[in-house]
């Protein structure tokens, strides 16, 4: 039998891709500015390693992206590592240990790449990259609104148009499911159907509940209106506790910003593995996937936090193509102050390393769009 065949060095691992310079630059660019703005807003930016021990990675809420994670036996320790497949685990550890004394509330920003195992609905991608913010310490709708006010500044820096941010409140519904004594596949199959919108079977499955829950899947639209059904419901204490915290965190958006486009979807419940409270998800007119994701959860040691992650991969669907900057050919001897004076004014400088008998022909095989002659500057 014949021993399979190694893959040609040109090829890559399925779900990884190279990004060339259009698309490495504007990705670079994108992620320095949303950086930028969130640090105008205080948040000082933190690097959590690509690799940890498994144990450390994916202790407390980390266990829920279990099944993403990649794992890789440490030469050195003989210790089972793991690489990220989200940075919010990592910034709550950062949280809990190395800043456990600094004040809160904790304001912390970071980017990087993540690798993931499986990813539905990111087009296969294993590699993706984050670059987010995380508000620990403080459990108020204050702090929630604070975040999505800070997200919309960064897209509104990077220019992304007709954003919209969906918050979600799974625990509305796990609360009045609670009032029942569904079994626990019941209760799976029961959210299930919620989560598919799916009124026919909700009916079926809900019994008693049935009537809320139909009229809680119509509360599902632009903020106003699903409020305005969501405050008439008749719930328990602590699923009207919800509704009110998201009312409160709506009001506090508007009154800060009231152009943000806030839309509410109480029954959805993908992909909120370890969050505890609001959720919000980014999107954006002309991107058909999420450009962000975030919410409350509970941080090392059950301390609260709520955060955003940004995609750049998403985001540069969504925002205009980056301009970059206008490359000149140098000429072998042409003088250091010229060279500094043009890269001050905002070229990028390409120096000949030999003598050359048409500097314009040369310029114009290494993509410069100018080239210097006698000290002038001269198009191609």
């Amino acid at each position: 039998m014949n021993a399979p065949q190694e893959p040609p060095v040109t090829l890559l691992p399925t779900g990884f891709i190279d990004l060339l310079q259009h698309e490495a630059e504007a990705e670079a660019q994108g992620i320095a500015r949303i950086i930028d703005v969130f640090s105008r807003y205080g948040y000082e930016q933190v690097r959590p390693p690509l690799i940890e021990f498994e144990a450390s990675l994916l202790a407390g809420g980390g266990q829920a992206l279990s099944a993403q994670t990649f794992r890789i036996l440490d030469p050195d320790s003989r210790r089972m590592l793991a690489l990220r497949p989200d940075m919010t685990t990592q910034i709550s550890r950062i949280a809990a240990t190395r800043l456990a004394e600094r004040p809160r509330p904790l304001r912390l920003s970071y980017a990087g790449s993540c690798v993931l195992v499986g990813t539905p609905g990111r087009d296969g991608a294993r590699q993706i990259t984050q670059v987010g913010l995380e508000l620990i310490g403080p459990d108020s709708a204050q702090a929630d609104a604070e975040v999505i006010l800070v997200t919309s500044s960064a897209l509104s820096a990077l220019q992304v148009a007709n954003v919209s941010i969906d918050l979600s409140c799974p625990n509305i519904a796990r609360a009045l499911i609670a009032t029942e004594t569904f079994t626990a596949a019941q209760e799976a199959t029961l959210i299930q159907a919620l989560d598919r919108k799916d009124v026919a079977a909700v009916r079926d499955l809900g019994g008693a509940l049935a009537p809320v829950l139909t009229q809680l899947l119509r509360a599902t639209g632009p903020a106003r209106h699903a409020l305005e059904i969501l405050t008439q419901l008749d719930l328990p204490p602590s699923a009207a506790d919800e509704v009110k915290r998201l009312q409160e965190v709506v009001n506090a958006v508007w009154a800060a910003d009231p152009a943000i486009i806030l839309t509410i979807d109480p029954t959805e419940f993908r992909g909120w593995q370890y969050h505890t409270g609001l959720c919000m998800t980014v999107f954006a007119a002309d991107v058909r996937e999420e450009i962000g994701r975030g919410g409350r959860y509970l941080s090392y040691d059950q301390e609260a936090a709520c955060g955003m992650t940004l995609r750049p991969e998403a985001l540069l669907k969504a925002t205009p193509p980056v301009t970059l900057k206008k490359r000149v050919y140098l000429p072998h001897g042409t003088s250091v102050a010229k060279s500094h004076q043009l890269r001050e004014d905002g070229f990028a400088t390409v120096a000949g390393l030999d003598d050359v008998s048409d500097p314009c022909a040369e310029a114009r095989r290494l993509r410069c769009a100018y080239y210097i002659l006698q000290d002038k500057l001269v198009e191609v």
